[in-house]
C-alpha cells in the first residue's frame, strides 16, 4: 500500500506533520530552542549519524524552520520566524512527556524564565475570557479554504475566525 502524502493534505495538522513528525525533527528543534547552531554540536548531543543530522537540517531549512547561514569558516543553523513559532508546540509536547513519562524522580531538566526564575509551561488552552476549554467544548466548522468533503464532514456553513 502506498504511503500518504500529509503535505498534500488539506488538513493543516496533516500538512504540519508532514513536517514535524519525522522523528528527529522536534529533538532538532529541541536543541535549537536551547541554543544550538552548529552541525557537530547537534551531532554530539542527539548522537544522530552525520548523513541523517545533514538530511534532517536540510529538510528543515527546505520548510523554512532554519536557515543555514554562513559562521565563521563554517555553517550555523538559526531558527527562522517559523520555526520559532514552533515554541509552543515544543513546550506542549515537553510538558505532556514531563508529567506522563518521567520518571519517579521527575523529568531530567527543567526550563525556567532567565529573566524571572519561573517555570516556562505551556499555555493552557483557554477562551476569550480566560476559562479553560477543553476538547469536548469545541466544534469544529469549515472554514474559508474547505472543499465539499469538509463541508459535509463539519456542516455547511462557513465559519470566518
Amino acid at each position: 500500500m502506498p504511503r500518504i502524502d500529509f503535505a498534500r493534505m488539506r488538513c493543516p495538522v496533516a500538512r504540519a506533520m508532514a513536517i514535524l513528525g519525522e522523528r528527529w525533527t522536534i529533538l532538532l528543534l529541541r536543541e535549537a530552542f536551547a541554543g544550538t547552531t552548529r552541525f557537530d554540536v547537534f551531532e554530539r548531543n542527539l548522537g544522530i549519524a552525520p548523513n541523517i543530522l545533514s538530511a534532517r537540517l536540510g529538510a528543515l531549512v527546505r520548510h523554512g524552520l532554519m536557515e543555514r547561514v554562513p559562521d565563521g569558516g563554517r555553517h550555523a543553523y538559526r531558527l527562522t520566524e517559523r520555526g520559532r513559532d514552533a515554541f509552543p508546540l515544543y513546550l506542549a509536547i515537553r510538558d505532556w512527556g514531563a508529567r506522563h513519562l518521567s520518571g519517579p524522580e521527575g523529568p531530567p531538566t527543567i526550563m525556567v524564565d532567565r529573566a524571572t526564575g519561573a517555570p516556562v509551561l505551556a499555555p493552557e488552552p483557554r477562551r476569550a475570557d480566560g476559562t479553560p476549554i477543553a476538547p469536548e467544548d469545541v466544534r469544529i466548522l469549515p472554514g474559508p479554504g474547505a472543499n465539499d468533503a469538509i463541508r459535509r464532514r463539519f456542516g455547511a456553513e462557513l465559519a470566518h475566525g
